[in-house]
């Protein structure tokens, strides 16, 4: 049992001035104002005044601290979930991209065997697809030469090899055969996400239907308007307005989506539909210069400059550098969401979007105790994983 003393508790909507929190065996059990009970037989955690958030969730994440989960080694994998721990991240489902079938393959069967053993490491409930059912039109940094139509024969066999590790499958909704392989992964407990996708709101519509409840990257690689004999049809970025329930997640590092346009995203949309993600690659955490995007081997490479990764020709983004600690910053900073407001968009949200919010995302008796301490810069100081604290360095 350990008492927590001495904090700030972030609540979902409030902040517990000079509060406390106890919690036994990975799992919070009372909170409240003041020291806490005298005389409890707990170990005590003095939080000399830091505020005590539940630990972010990032549900999109390929990387960081130099590593990437599809580098091929557990080393790798380890040390990407550690290194994204530092900032807070107590819960993540590891992204792969589109890549080659072995790549696909050596990654699944290194998340089983780090998922075994997670001493020391944030949660690892499964892992976040990210293709190669995707659009070319709309394929942002993905290799085209990687990119297929979702045939059953193809993702049935990866679905298998993954023995329920598949958490969630961005794909592009319009595809032939895209409903098809949603209406599986429906039913074997995967969810699927729209991403990398030309589709029109009607295609959209019909795609939500089939469990397509949840949009990758709001803005990034997606339909918009367009004209056709006159007449203007709607994409896949309206239909994140327009559908009610159509959940979407941000990267909101600032760059990928400008201060401004996330302050329009808060004031059209439903905040309950709304999360972050830092979508981070290998070099989140780390300093500017040349890197790699995808496995170390036949990856892409890039550059990180101006706090972004770029393609070498600076057309376009080539994924994020962003940690969980960056992404509430931002939203206070600039789109004015109250401290509560911003974490719960970096912990609850994405957790309850993946199924996860009964167990984690939030200060409430009988969810896990994973918990981070930081100060009012959001500067994350100590991080505990089911009670546990860890070591991020």
């Amino acid at each position: 049992m350990q008492l927590f003393t001495n904090i700030n508790l972030v609540m979902e909507d409030t902040i517990i001035e000079n509060g406390h929190l106890i919690e036994e065996d990975g799992i919070i059990t009372a909170y409240g104002e003041g020291k806490g009970p005298a005389g409890l037989n707990a170990s005590t955690i003095d939080g000399r005044g830091l505020y005590l958030s539940p630990g972010f969730v990032d549900i999109h994440t390929h990387g960081s601290g130099g590593h990437d989960y599809m580098d091929g080694s557990e080393e790798a994998f380890r040390g990407a979930a550690k290194a994204h721990m530092r900032f807070g991240a107590t819960t993540i489902l590891p992204t792969t991209l589109s890549s080659t079938d072995e790549d696909l393959y050596r990654a699944l069967d290194i998340f089983k065997r780090v998922k075994s053993t997670t001493t020391g490491l944030p949660h690892l409930p499964g892992l976040h697809l990210e293709g190669p059912y995707f659009s070319v039109k709309e394929k942002g940094a993905m290799e085209e030469r990687h990119l297929k139509l979702p045939e059953e024969a193809h993702y049935r066999p990866i679905i298998e090899a993954a023995e329920g590790s598949i958490w969630r499958w961005s794909l592009a909704p319009e595809l032939e055969g895209a409903l098809k392989m949603a209406d599986l992964l429906v039913k074997e407990g995967i969810r699927p996400t729209a991403a990398h996708t030309s589709a029109t709101y009607e295609e959209m519509s019909e795609a939500f239907d089939h469990g397509f409840t949840h949009l990758t990257h709001f803005y990034s690689a997606m339909s918009t308007i367009t004209r056709r004999g006159g007449f203007r049809i709607l994409g896949v970025i309206e239909s994140g307005y327009l559908i009610d329930g159509l959940t979407v997640e941000i990267i909101a590092d600032g760059l990928h989506l400008p201060p401004p346009l996330l302050r329009l995203i808060f004031k059209c949309k439903n905040h309950d539909e709304i999360c972050t993600t830092t979508d981070s690659m290998r070099a989140a955490g780390l300093g500017p210069g040349p890197t790699i995007l995808g496995p170390l081997k036949g990856g892409t490479e890039v550059f990180v400059e101006d706090g972004i990764a770029k393609m070498p020709d600076r057309t376009s983004f080539a994924g994020s550098v962003a940690t969980t600690d960056r992404l509430v910053r931002v939203l206070m900073e600039h789109v004015g969401l109250s401290l509560p407001a911003a974490v719960r968009a970096t912990s609850l949200l994405p957790a309850r979007f993946m199924g996860l919010g009964d167990q984690t995302g939030s200060i409430a008796v009988g969810k896990a105790s994973d918990l981070i301490l930081f100060d009012e810069h959001i500067n994350v100081q100590r991080v505990f994983v089911s009670g546990v604290e860890t070591t991020t360095t």
